[in-house]
């Protein structure tokens, strides 16, 4: 658990204007986060065999269920892809981390500096909630 805690402080500290970006489809809260995988420590990357370095970004999916109270984490299918500028689009591969009551779905995938990148991701949590997301961040590299 303090390991996952430590991603979301350095995202939170890192991106702050990304910290809070979450869509709800139906009963479904699905938060994102994109950000570059030099920001995890060492032993973050090792953890959840990450890349850790400043050519490599991650992109950070939860799904929550605002029908439950507290709204618990849910299970579900997150699929997707990245586009650049020139139309050039790569398959996001995610795995699903499980910590405690958290859960959490990863993809890791190649950046360029300043490369500005639009995300169509699909979200099937059942009954909860099915649907997408869009959005576009530029990445920066860090050396």
């Amino acid at each position: 658990m303090k390991k996952w805690i430590t991603i979301a402080l350095v995202t939170l500290v890192s991106l702050p204007s990304f910290a809070g970006q979450f869509k709800t489809i139906k009963n479904s809260e699905v938060h994102y986060s994109a950000f570059n995988s030099a920001m995890l420590t060492p032993e973050v990357a090792t953890q959840y065999k990450l890349k850790r370095n400043g050519y490599s970004a991650i992109l950070n999916i939860s799904v929550l269920d605002t029908s439950k109270l507290g709204k618990p984490a849910v299970d579900a299918k997150v699929t997707g892809s990245s586009k650049n500028l020139i139309g050039q689009t790569k398959q996001l591969n995610f795995k699903q981390v499980k910590e405690g009551k958290a859960i959490y779905y990863l993809a890791e995938f190649p950046i360029t500096n300043e490369e500005q990148l639009s995300f169509n991701i699909n979200i099937d949590a059942g009954n909860t909630g099915s649907g997408p997301i869009s959005f576009t961040q530029k990445f920066y590299v860090e050396e």
